[in-house]
């Protein structure tokens, strides 16, 4: 997707406006150009620049078919690294990078429950305070983590201390952003194992 095919919506579509998070209704006939499709969810922009992200079960209103899940592939049985393997498919819609990479995962602590069943508690953060995506993102957590075999509860809590800076991105997602390496020095990001 390079940005650069304007398409005419095909009917009024549900988005929320980036960086604020607010819902609107685009109209149909708006014009946008797709920026980003990561994550299950295209990052849009219209004529006048503003940014909105449109959920992949809207992707009809982009004349973009929608994309089926197989339930045969959906793993049957509960690891740690499926936890991690899930989070790295939710991305911030305006940088194209997933969340873990982004080092926006503060901890991720998964336990048993007593009665069956796992838990997993989220401590994260956003790439700036008042970021009006940190209810969508926490919820993409919420939702992917709640579909993985075993899990029956999931708590995320959005966190802004320390607050997030790129130093705490992995080194790939820097070089991905053109980030000198070795910006702001060693990281200090908190380690995501609690």
């Amino acid at each position: 997707m390079d940005g650069t095919n304007l398409i005419k919506l095909a009917r009024d579509c549900k988005a929320v406006e980036i960086p604020a998070g607010t819902a609107k209704i685009l109209p149909a006939a708006t014009s946008v150009r797709i920026v980003q499709k990561l994550g299950g969810s295209y990052t849009v922009a219209d004529d006048y620049g503003y940014l909105f992200r449109i959920e992949a079960a809207d992707a009809d209103a982009l004349g973009i078919a929608a994309e089926t899940s197989s339930a045969a592939s959906a793993p049957a049985v509960f690891t740690d690294q499926l936890v991690w393997d899930q989070l790295k498919t939710i991305f911030d819609p305006e940088i194209p990078v997933n969340v873990v990479d982004l080092g926006l995962i503060y901890s991720c602590i998964i336990s048993k429950l007593d009665a069956g069943g796992r838990k997993i508690d989220i401590k994260m953060s956003v790439t700036a305070p008042g970021c009006g995506m940190a209810g969508v993102l926490k919820s993409d957590v919420e939702t992917k983590l709640s579909r993985l075999p075993e899990v029956r509860e999931v708590r995320v809590e959005v966190v802004f201390d320390p607050p997030w800076n790129p130093s705490f991105m992995s080194e790939s997602a820097k070089l991905q952003l053109g980030f000198d390496a070795d910006y702001g020095g060693p990281s200090s990001a908190p380690s995501p194992f609690g």
